[in-house]
């Protein structure tokens, strides 16, 4: 896409676009947060003058252009002036996700010689006081959120209106100061350090110029149509280079108005107030609106079942047939608006998509039949494909795409690099060049030569072929396409993905490689919805241990795995299983803080377990280390069931219908 606007076309960084905003339209709204029940409104005005405070308090306190700054925090509004105002004195941002541990935080801190902390709340100053005796880099911690926070004394701690404050008074002896530092930003200044999610080794804090936060932003205003005015809900975390993108990023470019929920337990609700134009949700998130909507089914009596059904069903087989390049049915047609008006409309309604226009899933590989099931209710979700390190590359575009694919290329902007180019290899692996280019691994060279090939591409090592009609079709990790013992070849995020529709399973992990015969499974079972459906069935348990566990709640697993099974061939159905017994938990490193699994861990961590699957035993009896919430440490015992899974003809009539 190429920019109109001057307040684009004339700036090289992010400060200089949010002055020239406040500049040129300082009463129009900006941003919107809902705190203590009351929405909050900001316009460029408001906006710049909290960034201009926090930038020279900053400064105040010794931070330098090139300085790293970490953020820990939710999305909240302060967050997004931090960043910008960082940017403004020329030093680069890294946020982190929310849950992450002392540990973790230390070890980025160290990676990315880190200045100064922006806190939330007392959570995450304890963190970073927890750290302070053991990193000498900081400059200052300083929080936004000072509930609980009034009897502490460190003097690395400040607070957020107290630097802002500072910064005030400094900008009222000297007014041009803070404009002079937005002037002498330029396009390839790093911006932000976008840290990797660590699956196969200590994360990686990939490069990103403010170059680069442009060319993404052309790329997909280029693929998706983004009105200025648009109002878009920021939900996930800035951790990830896509909110970086989307957020705060598109947000000022296109422009948008931001809207940032209460807190996460709050979201569907401020959804469901707000009505947004735009957001976009990680794969898992759209997986649990929509076992959301499938659980509240399996509780609903038989006319509003029968109702659901039957408004999905002309869903479908409108909106879905269109969306595949096929015309839909007169009679399908016609039974629409009463679908509508009956059904679809309160759906959309209720989950707070009633005017969504650009529903996105960013990040791995989803079921269609999730995207087949919102666009059934109206919601066109869309897919949108890239790698942090080389951006956003596909997207599905206009009125009709296919569901398997990651949709079609998206183009740059020549203004910020040369052309997208792609390629696959011998290997099926997907390498690209082009675009704002890969900045390389902050610190690591090594590691930054280790990702390009001998004539500089950057190798995504992502498994891909092109369709006939130019959209990429995903298949899984290079590294994660596994091979059984015959030499047969499967695709273990493929099962996965399909697998996570199910209201049933919140995760799982495939298993079998070049030493096993076959493909099997670890399940980790959605408690929520399981617990409601014994309550439902008058089935007692008492922990998710026991849960997890029951004959029946095993007969349901079973099943979902044998109507997958269907959808595969021969070689690589599931046939055996077993249902982890208890949550995988990032903080015990089962999972990453993007909710990856950790699948060297795991496997090791459930070795006897994977032996026994293997071993054609029916049970196992388990002994695992957890940590309690307190921190704690202890060992959960438990005896595990391994399944079999039937070639279930009759898999298909006892599934519960939704």
């Amino acid at each position: 896409m190429e920019f109109s606007d001057p307040a684009v076309t004339q700036s090289e960084t992010l400060p200089q676009v949010l002055v020239a905003r406040a500049t040129s339209t300082p009463d129009a709204l900006a941003e919107r947060h809902k705190r203590l029940g009351i929405w909050r409104e900001f316009t460029w005005a408001n906006v710049l003058d909290k960034v201009r405070a926090l930038a020279l308090g900053l400064e105040a306190t010794g931070l330098k252009a090139g300085d790293s700054v970490m953020m820990i925090g939710e999305n909240e509004p302060e967050h997004f002036w931090a960043e910008y105002a960082v940017q403004s004195l020329g030093g680069k941002v890294l946020s982190v996700y929310p849950d992450q541990t002392a540990e973790e935080i230390l070890y980025l801190a160290e990676d990315s010689q880190t200045r100064i902390f922006l806190a939330q709340d007392q959570e995450q100053v304890d963190k970073c006081l927890e750290i302070a005796d053991k990193y000498s880099g900081a400059l200052a911690i300083v929080y936004w959120d000072d509930s609980g926070l009034w009897g502490y004394d460190h003097p690395l701690l400040h607070s957020f209106e107290n630097v802002s404050e500072a910064g005030r008074q400094i900008h009222t002896k000297d007014p041009s100061r803070f404009a002079d530092h937005v002037r002498r930003g330029r396009a390839e200044d790093t911006a932000l350090l976008s840290y990797t999610s660590g699956t196969t080794g200590k994360p990686k804090g990939v490069v990103i110029s403010h170059r680069y936060l442009f060319d993404n932003c052309a790329r997909v205003m280029g693929a998706v149509d983004i009105a200025p005015g648009t109002e878009y809900l920021t939900y996930i975390s800035p951790a990830w280079v896509t909110e970086q993108i989307f957020g705060l990023s598109i947000g000022l470019v296109a422009p948008m108005v931001v809207n940032f929920p209460e807190g996460p337990e709050e979201v569907l609700d401020n959804i469901r107030e707000l009505a947004v134009d735009a957001l976009v949700f990680s794969p898992r998130q759209w997986e649990n609106l929509a076992s959301i909507v499938q659980a509240r089914m399996l509780g609903a009596g038989k006319v509003r079942k029968a109702l659901y059904n039957w408004g999905m069903k002309v869903g479908r087989a409108v909106h879905v047939e269109r969306l595949e390049g096929r015309s839909p049915s007169l009679a399908a047609r016609l039974q629409l608006p009463f679908a509508e008006a009956l059904v679809l409309h309160h759906l959309r309604d209720n989950l707070g998509l009633g005017k969504a226009r650009n529903a996105m899933s960013g990040g791995a590989l989803m079921a269609p039949d999730v995207f087949r099931m919102f666009h059934a209710m109206g919601v066109k979700l869309r897919n949108i494909y890239g790698a942090t390190e080389i951006g956003l590359l596909t997207a599905h575009m206009g009125e009709s795409y296919q569901l398997e694919t990651s949709g079609r290329w998206m183009q740059s902007n020549l203004a910020y690099g040369e052309p997208l180019e792609h390629r696959v290899s011998p290997e099926d692996e997907l390498q690209v060049r082009g675009g704002s280019g890969f900045g390389g691994y902050h610190g690591k060279p090594d590691k930054t030569a280790e990702a390009l090939t001998e004539d500089g591409w950057y190798a995504t090592g992502d498994a891909v072929s092109m369709t006939s009609e130019g959209e990429l079709l995903f298949f899984d990790r290079v590294k994660d396409m596994r091979r059984l013992s015959s030499g047969h070849s499967y695709p273990p995020q493929f099962i996965e993905t399909r697998l996570r529709y199910s209201p049933f399973i919140k995760d799982l992990m495939t298993l079998g490689d070049e030493s096993r015969d076959f493909v099997s499974a670890l399940i980790n079972i959605d408690m929520e919805v399981l617990g409601r459906w014994a309550e439902e069935n008058k089935i007692s348990f008492s922990t998710y241990t026991d849960l997890s566990q029951k004959p029946e709640i095993i007969d349901l697993i079973k099943d979902e795995v044998a109507r997958i099974n269907a959808l595969l061939p021969e070689g690589s159905r599931v046939a055996r299983f077993a249902n982890f017994p208890k949550e995988l938990d990032p903080d015990e490193g089962e999972l990453t803080r993007s909710r990856k699994l950790r699948r060297a861990f795991l496997e090791e961590r459930y070795a006897d377990l994977v032996e026994a699957i293997y071993g054609g035993d029916d049970n196992t009896d388990l002994e695992i280390p957890v940590t309690y919430q307190d921190g704690r440490q202890g060992v959960l015992r438990a005896t595990v069931r391994v399944s079999d899974v039937e070639n279930a003809s009759k898999a298909a009539e006892r599934q519960p219908k939704t």
